[in-house]
């Protein structure tokens, strides 16, 4: 998904990837008893980190699925759709896609 905002320095956007709606016996979780997922995939990338005069460009890469804390970043909504603006360093991990290797991150 391609959205028309462009974070800075070394943020990124990311929408959160729901849970699935019932459990493994097949039991229906009510919206209020469901906690925000902390799972996401990195929809944009800023250009990268100011340090000494450089810019350090961000590990995260576009399409990265990610783990955050849960007050990580802030909510925003734009064209009806709700995603989180947050910095690099507040993302906890990257995971790996099923069946495929762990990415390193440096």
């Amino acid at each position: 998904m391609v959205i028309d905002f462009a974070p800075l320095h070394d943020r990124i956007v990311v929408r959160r990837i729901h849970e699935q709606e019932t459990t493994s016996g097949g039991l229906i979780i009510p919206d209020t008893a469901k906690e925000k997922p902390q799972e996401g995939e990195v929809l944009a990338v800023g250009k990268g980190k100011m340090e000494r005069g450089e810019v350090i460009p961000l590990d995260l890469k576009v399409g990265d699925r990610v783990l955050f804390g849960r007050y990580a970043g802030n909510e925003i909504v734009l064209h009806g759709e709700e995603y989180l603006i947050m910095r690099e360093e507040e993302v906890l991990g990257v995971l790996a896609a099923p069946g495929s290797k762990t990415r390193a991150v440096a």
